[in-house]
């Protein structure tokens, strides 16, 4: 009678491991099911709009000759600013009609960073308005000269301030 109690107590711990290890697969699998499953959207229309149909150009750099050297005005004293500065646009059209331009750009840039002051560009936050201020500066002034929207971007790929 030990023994059928044994070997009853045996079978249980057997029949619940083999009910842990199914719950565990189905539990996985339907895990991987919902994880990877099709990520398409049902009906979907394309709407092709001129922001989209710019974006699938291809991208070209044009890099500015020279940095830009400038003063701000501070709290206490003036300080000396550099900007190395590119341009991101989109299409052999573009480039060249920035490439055109460069002297037009360089004006407005300068404008612009003449309007920063120290306090504005310690903060990272700072430095972001003011190249959200040079693009629309420049997007501004090649739209008058070409007619439509040139420049998508204004990187700054060197800052110093002294």
């Amino acid at each position: 009678m030990a023994d059928e109690l044994q070997e009853t107590g045996k079978k249980k711990k057997l029949i619940i491991i083999i009910v842990a290890v199914v719950v565990l697969l189905i539990g996985g699998g339907a895990a991987a099911w919902f994880m990877m499953g099709d990520d398409t959207p049902a009906a979907v229309e394309s709407v092709n709009t001129p922001a989209q149909a710019t974006k699938t150009e291809p991208a070209y750099y044009v890099t500015l000759p020279q940095p830009f050297i400038f003063n701000v005005t501070g709290d206490k004293r003036d300080r000396l600013v550099q900007v190395k500065v590119q341009l991101m646009v989109r299409g052999d059209d573009n480039e060249s009609t920035a490439k055109q331009h460069v002297p037009l750009i360089e004006s407005t840039l300068l404008q612009t960073f003449g309007a920063a002051t120290v306090e504005e560009l310690r903060t990272p936050n700072g430095r972001v308005e003011l190249r959200e201020k040079a693009r629309e500066s420049v997007q501004g002034a090649l739209q008058k000269v070409s007619g439509r929207q040139v420049v998508e971007r204004v990187l700054f790929t060197g800052f110093v301030m002294q």
